[in-house]
């Protein structure tokens, strides 16, 4: 049976027009940019098929647009279209920060923390520097690791905090592992971030860890 002979209320577009795309499996948003299926299975069979072969829809869709092409049921217009709508999906969240607005929500930061860590192959540590209206005033990634930590240096994080006159600075860092629990490294880390910052009146507003899922926020955990 196609996909337009199904009901209505199981149709993933039609299902998204009334319920939100949130409501949406992983396979049926991958099947609404296939458009069709391979010969012989709908577009949500394909998409099934690739995320069963080539997944998880994270790990899927980390791989650059050339390499997602050669995907069977991709190629690359599809390609092109899931990268354009990755990186849309960075630029509004990029948007809420750069435009000179409020952070009134933490999670905002959370999710931009982890649209620009995620990907990486090894451990970044980054800060998002604030100010007095905790309005963005610059994202800096301050420090590579491998793929087992990265050393941080709080006098370099205060440094560039002076150095945008920022009177808030919120930090993260990804766990390439994909476990986003705090480690006792990062937890200390933490502490000595907080202290050297408020040497400088600088305040430490939350520390968020990026691995598979929702990043987890050290100042949720009263850890910050």
């Amino acid at each position: 049976m196609r996909i337009r002979e199904w009901p209505a209320t199981e149709r993933p577009r039609e299902k998204l027009l009334a319920r939100g795309a949130a409501a949406l499996s992983d396979a049926e948003l991958l099947a609404i940019f296939l458009g069709s299926g391979l010969q012989g299975r709908d577009a949500v069979e394909t998409a099934r098929g690739l995320l069963a072969a080539h997944g998880p829809l994270r790990a899927l869709l980390d791989r650059p647009a050339h390499a997602l092409a050669r995907l069977p049921g991709l190629g690359p217009a599809r390609a092109c279209a899931l990268a354009a709508a990755l990186e849309l999906g960075n630029r509004h969240l990029a948007a809420a920060l750069e435009r000179g607005e409020a952070l009134t929500d933490p999670a905002t930061a959370g999710r931009y923390f982890a649209r620009r860590l995620r990907p990486r192959p090894h451990e970044v540590f980054a800060a998002l520097f604030l100010d007095n209206r905790h309005r963005a005033l610059a994202f800096e990634e301050l420090f590579n690791g491998t793929i087992d930590g990265a050393e941080v240096h709080p006098r370099e994080v205060v440094r560039r905090a002076l150095a945008h006159n920022a009177a808030a600075v919120i930090v993260g860092h990804n766990h390439p592992s994909g476990s986003p629990d705090p480690s006792a490294a990062d937890r200390a880390v933490t502490a000595r971030l907080k202290q050297a910052l408020a040497l400088v009146e600088v305040r430490l507003l939350d520390h968020f860890v990026v691995g598979d899922g929702e990043p987890v926020s050290m100042a949720a955990r009263g850890l910050v």
